[in-house]
């Protein structure tokens, strides 16, 4: 089966979020989710609209959605693993509830739970990133490759999210850290897109879902870059089941990055 474009594709997540998220920036009500995280109108309301633009598009394909119930979850990815879309409407939904400019939408098409396109736009930036199974990334589509150069360890600089480690490995981290700086922005989908980009160089995080990883992994390995979970796997997998990812920009740098995490 021939897959979607992908110009076609971004062009209906672009539309979708400057319509439904960026009119509810800095106005918008909270709400909190069984699981303790944050919900907002904007959320759902770019989830109806990106299902409904699919399926009168791609209707061969069903949608995995983060905000529907759990057992819908469950059942989609059971019965139509030879294609799924995966979305999460909106990632860094507590940014985007206390007016802080950075958040992003997140579409991927799984094939056995693989990514083989994704899209993340960054509505507040225009920035629009992509990546095609095995043809490559773009952002804004312009090819995004990862130009050859090594940042060693203690010169580079971390995107590190503390919440989701061991107590034993982020006390490790906080006192005896092997890198330059640290950042966490609070929006998984973008650190992805941005360490595809280069504007930062490691990365670790205890437990992404499947529609926070899906399509930024692909961006990422499109570009060259490099990633696996704190166990050594892939981090794309089927299962529903959070996954740690540990990245990198540049293949020595990785294994650096790997070394001094013990994997």
């Amino acid at each position: 089966m021939m897959l979607p474009d992908l110009k076609e594709l971004c062009a209906i997540v672009v539309k979708g979020a400057r319509e439904e998220l960026l009119p509810r920036f800095r106005n918008i009500a909270r709400d909190i989710k069984h699981d303790g995280s944050v919900v907002t109108e904007a959320d759902t309301a770019l989830q109806r609209r990106l299902q409904q633009d699919l399926a009168e598009r791609w209707p061969e394909y069903p949608l995995l959605g983060e905000e529907m119930p759990i057992e819908e979850q469950q059942r989609l990815r059971s019965q139509h693993a030879a294609g799924l879309w995966c979305l999460d409407p909106l990632d860094g939904t507590t940014n985007f509830a206390s007016g802080i400019p950075f958040f992003a939408v997140s579409l991927a098409l799984l094939e056995d739970g693989v990514p083989v396109l994704g899209v993340v736009y960054d509505p507040l930036r225009d920035e629009c990133f992509a990546a095609r199974q095995g043809q490559g990334a773009w952002l804004n589509d312009v090819p995004l490759m990862l130009k050859a150069r090594h940042t060693p360890l203690n010169r580079s600089v971390a995107v590190v999210d503390f919440k989701r480690l061991t107590a034993q490995l982020a006390g490790r981290l906080a006192q005896q850290p092997p890198y330059l700086s640290q950042r966490n922005f609070g929006c998984v989908v973008l650190e992805w897109c941005w360490l595809a980009a280069g504007r930062f160089d490691v990365y670790l995080h205890g437990g992404q879902k499947q529609w926070d990883y899906a399509a930024g992994s692909l961006i990422l390995a499109e570009a060259g870059g490099h990633a696996l979970t704190l166990q050594g796997e892939a981090v794309a997998c089927t299962s529903g089941q959070p996954r740690s990812v540990v990245a990198a920009f540049g293949g020595q740098l990785f294994e650096e990055w790997r070394a001094w995490l013990k994997i």
